[in-house]
């Protein structure tokens, strides 16, 4: 019996599983059997940039998360994320291969220098922007209430809201519509996510607002949305930040998730932020999505440093190569020089430590994902070690994920 189709997911917590290589979806259902209790799985996961720099297609994706499935005879129901979504383009081929929860990125139309733009500079550029934003009177000169603070909606909020976010909230409209055309004929139905998270400053109160409300006016299927938090969400390792700022900051989203919709509160780069699961869990009783990706690949490497440490040196000294290049479209703070040359490290588990346990190290890795997975002799020479190896492959990969569920599940 092969595995049902994926399907939505609705309101219910859910989790979703990256896979760069398409070999971890055994060790993510083992964890998820285990941990997963109440959070429903998304097993085929994959953004459009990832499967670019993997040479995978939407269909190869989605592939190997269902015949994994079907191997393991997983019947239950579970979610298919047609990640970042920036073109027409891009929905009709997700659409295409059958995926139901499609988030869409508008990070090309959001102006990121807003926040420092002075009272003066909002003006300059509100006066380009103005004859495409067709929802200012709306909010100008309103003030919405909530317990324990209040949103003012002054007419220099509001124009810069209509500078940063104007013309993301239209383009955002404009793919949602096209995604209710092309996943009409999907059999598991579809839901959309909004990812607004790829700025340096975190998305306010208000632009919160005014995102959440005029995509649900809009008529946009809306099950999740993804703001740009307080504090540090880099990739591959956890939170940096006051968890005691976070969590304040999250109660009073919850408020207006709770006024406008519901719909869940996304965390994406949300790979290896377990000291905050526990507080996104407890104060979105449960109206959340967590999305992680890189940490699987880094996992895979994990089996390979077992059986291979020659091989994962090779992998280490390519990729502080490519390092400088390839950090180029991610938020991290690690320099290669903070983690030991291989040259430098004489043990296999201390190569695995340096590049495995420690941030620096596996964020040199974790970015560069994308060059290892292309070069012609690095990635068949991992694949070929994780096909000769599935058992430690798997166990690695769910012992990861179980300590993620685990944290979830506390705050449940």
């Amino acid at each position: 019996m092969s595995a049902p189709n994926p399907g939505v997911l609705g309101l219910e917590p859910s989790f979703g599983y990256g896979d760069r290589l398409g070999t971890a979806t055994p060790g993510h259902l083992e964890a998820h059997r285990d941990l997963g209790a109440g959070i429903a799985p998304i097993f085929a996961q994959q953004s459009i940039r990832e499967m670019e720099r993997t040479a995978r297609s939407a269909a190869d994706v989605m592939a190997d998360a269902a015949n994994a499935l079907t191997a393991a005879g997983f019947t239950d129901s579970w979610g298919a994320d047609a990640d970042h979504l920036k073109t027409a383009a891009d929905v009709d081929a997700t659409a295409a291969a059958g995926y139901t929860f499609f988030t869409i990125d508008p990070s090309d139309h959001v102006d990121i220098a807003a926040d420092d733009y002075s009272a003066a500079e909002v003006d300059e550029q509100f006066a380009g922007v103005r004859s495409e934003i067709d929802w200012l009177d709306t909010y100008r000169g309103q003030t919405v209430g909530f317990d324990g603070f209040e949103i003012a909606f002054d007419e220099t909020t509001v124009r810069r809201a209509a500078v940063k976010y104007g013309r993301a909230i239209a383009h955002s409209r404009r793919l949602a519509a096209h995604i209710e055309k092309a996943a009409a004929g999907i059999p598991g139905g579809h839901e959309i996510e909004l990812s607004v998270d790829e700025t340096p400053q975190p998305t306010t109160l208000a632009e919160h607002y005014v995102i959440a409300d005029q995509c649900r006016r809009s008529g946009m299927n809306l099950v999740s949305l993804a703001p740009r938090y307080v504090g540090g969400f880099e990739k591959g390792i956890d939170y940096r930040g006051d968890l005691a700022v976070l969590e304040r900051s999250l109660e009073r989203h919850m408020q207006i998730v709770r006024r406008l919709g519901p719909y869940k509160l996304s965390l994406h780069s949300g790979s290896d932020k377990l000291s905050i699961y526990p507080i996104i869990a407890r104060v979105t009783g449960g109206l959340f999505h967590v999305k992680t990706a890189g940490t699987s690949y880094l996992e895979a490497l994990r089996a390979v440093a077992r059986h291979d440490p020659a091989l994962l040196r090779r992998v280490v000294e390519f990729s502080r190569g490519r390092f400088e290049t390839d950090r180029a479209t991610y938020h991290i703070s690690s320099e290669v020089q903070d983690a030991a040359a291989p040259t430098e490290i004489d043990s296999a588990s201390d190569l695995e430590d340096t590049y495995l346990n420690r941030d620096p190290g596996r964020q040199i890795l974790h970015v560069t994902f994308g060059s290892v997975l292309t070069d012609p002799d690095l990635c068949p020479a991992i694949k070929a070690l994780l096909e000769a190896e599935p058992a430690t492959h798997q166990q690695v990969v769910a012992d990861h994920f179980r300590r993620h569920l685990a944290a979830l599940q506390e705050g449940l």
